[in-house]
């Protein structure tokens, strides 16, 4: 499954081979292409790890820039506005074959500002100063140590790990369908839901729910980097880095969101 933006193309399965627009290549221009002089170390026109790597911290850098003002200068109504564009630009960019650049750097713009928007709402509301800053430390983490345990070999996005994601994604999407329909229905009255109407063990169900989303978060991430490995391989054309950045992207915003939600929720409490 891994971000959406992978897991609905095609292209980023292992084994995959082709062109330059994008198509499976016959047999005949596969080998057309092993006749071909080898690649110079410059400009392959192919898929690459820096050209991946570059793109995500351009993105990661313009969303940073564009939390600032989100943060210091909050406002609901556009703080609502981003999410929606930003949730209506991922669906777009989900659906496409062809990430237009233009598109992924609007996505991370304007989802920027929606996380330093809500962030600093969530500070305030819940009294929990400093909840960003933690949450940022530990998205940055989880995406290192995720990173490591994917190059180091000792985590493989196996099909065991596939069924996990989306069997685990697809449940968690529907509690919290289920927990938007009682907060807008006058089922609960907390700010939270069920993630805190509901305790366990006298942990609040929000902090258990929080902690299995961060599990699928980082399942989510080992598949990312696995299909950008597989995207390399295949020799993808050159556009597919600006996929591959906006699928990795994608995945850290959701890292954050649910890192920002269980702090608030424990440091709410006290």
């Amino acid at each position: 499954m891994a971000s959406p933006a992978f897991s609905s193309n095609s292209a980023f399965k292992p084994g995959a081979t082709y062109t330059q627009n994008g198509q499976p290549v016959s047999a005949e221009d596969l080998q057309h292409q092993f006749d071909q002089p080898s690649a110079g170390p410059i400009d392959t026109g192919r898929m690459s790890y820096e050209g991946v790597i570059t793109k995500t911290a351009g993105m990661v850098v313009l969303a940073g820039l564009l939390a600032i003002p989100g943060y210091m200068f909050p406002n609901l109504a556009l703080t609502i506005g981003a999410a929606l564009i930003g949730f209506v630009l991922s669906l777009v960019l989900i659906f496409k074959k062809v990430t237009p650049p233009a598109l992924a750097i609007a996505y991370a713009a304007v989802e920027g500002y929606f996380l330093g928007g809500i962030t600093t709402f969530i500070e305030t509301s819940q009294n929990v100063p400093g909840a960003g800053l933690q949450a940022l430390i530990a998205t940055a983490c989880t995406f290192a140590v995720c990173l490591w345990l994917y190059h180091s070999g000792r985590v493989r996005y196996t099909p065991k790990l596939q069924k996990f994601l989306m069997i685990g994604g697809i449940s968690y999407i529907a509690f919290s369908l289920v927990n938007v329909g009682m907060m807008i229905f006058g089922g609960t009255d907390s700010a939270w839901g069920l993630r805190t109407d509901v305790e366990i063990f006298g942990i609040p169900l929000g902090v258990l729910i929080g902690a299995f989303a961060v599990i699928l978060a980082c399942v989510s991430l080992i598949g990312d980097f696995d299909f950008v490995e597989n995207g390399v391989k295949n020799g993808l054309p050159a556009h597919y880095d600006w996929k591959a950045a906006f699928g990795i992207v994608l995945t850290l915003v959701w890292l954050y969101i649910e890192f920002l939600r269980i702090i608030a929720i424990l440091q709410g409490r006290d």
